[in-house]
């Protein structure tokens, strides 16, 4: 019962990462800034504390086990090619079960 609760918590997760990711670094900022890194450092601890750990998954090679391959990029270093390049969206495990795949870009 609790994956599928944990599981419908994590979209709240993006929106965080996505509006601090946007928020600008201007001094009228600061304040809301602050209270929205507030709250995603609460919200990171919740989930820390319910089991869910984030999938590794930027420049590690591609694990059909663990990653959805959504494009892939041409890349110029061999060393790129067969691993991740871009996280489009996280995955997370529950415990050690794997509670939603990492979508990503895959080299070629």
């Amino acid at each position: 019962a609790s994956e599928n609760l944990l599981l419908s918590i994590l979209p709240l997760m993006d929106d965080f990462e996505r509006a601090l990711s946007h928020i600008g670094t201007g001094s009228e900022c600061t304040a809301v800034k602050e209270g929205i890194d507030l709250i995603y450092g609460k919200f990171v601890e919740f989930l820390k504390q319910n089991g869910i750990k984030e999938i590794e998954s930027l420049n590690c090679p591609f694990n059909v086990d663990l990653h959805d391959a959504v494009a892939k990029v041409q890349v110029e270093e061999e060393e790129k090619k067969g691993r991740i390049v871009d996280v489009i969206q996280k995955g997370y495990y529950l415990q050690d079960k794997i509670l939603r795949h990492s979508k990503v870009v895959v080299g070629e």
